[in-house]
């Protein structure tokens, strides 16, 4: 079992360096389990500390339930962030950085205290979070066409690319995350809208859940750390050139450009 957990972890690694995407991990094993996949993600991230990076926060995947049906699970995944994903807000990011980006508007919860699970609730979650922003994830795939099954975008570290933070910083008191409308403009079109309930009805049930889910590897949410809480509506192919603004209700708007 070992062996094809080194080999895909090397595959994946080499893919996100060379920017040339492999065949999916689960049409060549069709054994392959959420628990495998988490393995290989872990190896890489143990790799990517080995050689500097240091962790910034993770992020949540699959937190829509339609995108849950289409890869046919009920249950969100998760990913590691790095420094090295960070972009500043309004910065500028090359289409020939990345493989096959996708851009989604996200709510980012910065943490104030460690959040360890299990038994980790909402109330939890929103005790120890220092505020909110409003962010923009770019996704990528280094699996071929975005053809993934959940076991592949786990080993592929949750398909994360990059990330944005917008500036305001919102306390979590009073807002009702479930309704926070969401609208991502491309080039001053609005080409998606959202809100809060599409990450897993709730993006603080979001947050919880990973809290809990990463005390199964050992691992919880430091203080400090940010967590991307998961899309709120579908995502967007970027082009060339391409400008993109995220509002979200009370929490003020981030921005990011292609070139």
């Amino acid at each position: 079992m070992g062996n094809y957990i080194e080999t895909f972890a090397d595959e994946l690694y080499q893919a996100e360096l060379n920017l040339r995407p492999i065949e999916p991990l689960t049409s060549r094993n069709g054994n392959i389990t959420v628990e495998d996949a988490y393995k290989i993600q872990l190896k890489n991230v143990k790799r990517k500390l080995e050689t500097g990076l240091k962790v910034k926060g993770k992020k949540i995947g699959i937190t829509s339930f339609a995108v849950q049906r289409m890869l046919n699970v009920n249950q969100p995944d998760f990913g590691y962030l790095f420094d090295s994903m960070y972009v500043e807000d309004g910065g500028v990011v090359n289409l020939d950085s990345l493989i096959q980006p996708r851009v989604e508007g996200e709510i980012a919860f910065v943490m104030e205290k460690d959040l360890k699970g299990p038994g980790v609730t909402e109330v939890d979650v929103l005790k120890a979070t220092a505020f909110v922003v409003p962010a923009i994830e770019i996704v990528d795939s280094r699996i071929k066409n975005w053809k993934i099954k959940i076991q592949d975008t786990i080993a592929d570290n949750a398909s994360s690319a990059l990330f944005v933070l917008g500036g305001k910083k919102t306390l979590v008191d009073n807002l009702d995350f479930k309704c926070l409308g969401m609208i991502l403009e491309q080039n001053g079109e609005v080409v998606v809208s959202g809100a809060g309930a599409a990450s897993l009805g709730n993006p603080v049930r979001a947050v919880a859940w990973l809290a809990n889910k990463l005390a199964e590897f050992g691992e919880y949410l430091r203080a400090g750390e940010i967590v991307l809480s998961g899309a709120l509506a579908q995502l967007v192919v970027p082009r060339r050139n391409d400008f993109f603004k995220v509002t979200i209700q009370k929490l003020g708007s981030v921005s990011i450009k292609f070139e």
